[in-house]
């Protein structure tokens, strides 16, 4: 007997889609951001996909925000093994378990994935910053973001710099690669003005650090050589006295204690606070109360941090360097991460200058605004959309 297709097409399931999500189980780090922000907003908009979010403490990631506990939703438990673990058989056995049809993961695909994987692959620094990466991680990410780019069902990834990057590097067709972006969550990061009833609870956090609202410098990322918390501390100080103190938010790699060491050297201690365990509840209030935010970073795919900061109100000292570079034009004063003096004259010029800083504010604000999670979601819904067209799920 011949089954016709209309028949075939009764029979045909919903698309499944699995999201590695163990990027949630640690603190400030940009794809733990991008996750959130995306799929709070690509599972409402969505009902006709179901929603499989793989990550080691499902029972938080639903208190995280209501859509995780959407009918089209579950969260599934997947222990914190490590990286080989988990690429090596934790993801190829839940995509099979929970009959994936499109698994999406962040930079690597697992090494025998038992279905289509899409992949954003949010920079490519591994390939032009090594100098930033010990020999055994630079193989593998070499290895498995080449690897990536070549299989993936769907290429996904956040900036025009990141997209000319992928391009240049590896040969691929730019049309072939959808550019979700990134967004900010405008009801956590918003200027200090609009804290409503929150702001006596902001500002008795951030006088109990020991600093005044308005009256410090704020950076915030993990406490690796990328991120530049050396030259940072360096251009600390050369700034002329009185200088508003440095919170510096970030959890410690161990393995790099430079700037630790810096700031006993120049007899900083007094002046610059390290804050490694900052909850998420509370890091808005930390950024949005700084009379300026500092990210002198040496690369990046995007630059989440210099994102926040501007949806908080606060004027931004950032780098003249990668995506940072197409985020900040004409919103942030700039400089060279290599060059501490540099750093120093771009934060001297911010506090010395009322008018800039408002000026950079207000421009802030409204780059902030044009950067939305509802917008990136639609853009990766349509790249789902168009692979999911003409297939038959049974």
């Amino acid at each position: 007997m011949t089954t016709s297709i209309s028949s075939l097409a009764g029979q045909a399931r919903r698309p499944r889609i699995g999201v590695d999500f163990h990027t949630f189980d640690a603190l400030y780090q940009g794809s733990r951001s991008h996750l959130l922000g995306l799929y709070r907003e690509a599972v409402r908009r969505a009902p006709e996909y179901d929603f499989v979010f793989f990550c080691a403490e499902p029972a938080r990631l639903r208190e995280a925000d209501p859509a995780f506990l959407m009918a089209n939703v579950r969260c599934v438990e997947m222990p914190d093994k490590g990286g080989v673990a988990r690429l090596g058989w934790q993801l190829a056995l839940l995509q099979r378990r929970h009959r994936i049809d499109l698994l999406h993961v962040q930079y690597r695909m697992p090494l025998l994935p038992w279905g289509a994987c899409a992949v954003t692959i949010h920079d490519t620094l591994f390939e032009t910053h090594p100098r930033f990466y010990t020999r055994e991680f630079l193989r593998m990410a070499r290895f498995t973001g080449r690897r990536s780019v070549r299989q993936a069902a769907l290429l996904l990834t956040v900036s025009q710099f990141s997209l000319r990057e992928i391009v240049r590097l590896y040969g691929v067709d730019p049309p072939s690669i959808t550019i979700t972006g990134n967004g900010v969550n405008l009801a956590r990061f918003h200027p200090a003005w609009a804290a409503g009833a929150d702001a006596g609870r902001d500002i008795e956090l951030v006088r109990a650090l020991g600093v005044e609202p308005g009256q410090y410098l704020v950076t915030v990322g993990r406490l690796e050589p990328r991120k530049n918390h050396l030259n940072l501390v360096r251009a600390y100080a050369r700034l002329a006295r009185p200088r508003p103190p440095l919170l510096v938010v970030g959890q410690r790699e161990l393995e790099h204690d430079e700037a630790f060491a810096e700031v006993e050297a120049l007899g900083l201690s007094a002046e610059i606070t390290f804050l490694e365990r900052v909850a998420d509840a509370e890091l808005p209030a930390l950024v949005r109360h700084a009379r300026a935010f500092v990210y002198p970073s040496f690369a990046e795919g995007f630059g989440m941090p210099v994102l926040e900061a501007m949806a908080s109100g606060v004027p931004v000292v950032t780098s003249a360097t990668t995506a940072l570079v197409e985020l900040a034009a004409g919103a942030a004063v700039v400089a060279d991460p290599d060059d501490p003096a540099a750093i120093a004259g771009a934060i001297s010029e911010l506090l010395g200058d009322a008018g800039l800083r408002e000026r950079l504010a207000a421009r802030g604000l409204e780059v902030a605004a044009a950067h939305r999670w509802d917008t990136a979601a639609k853009k990766l819904l349509g790249a789902y959309r168009r692979y999911f067209a003409g297939r038959l799920l049974n």
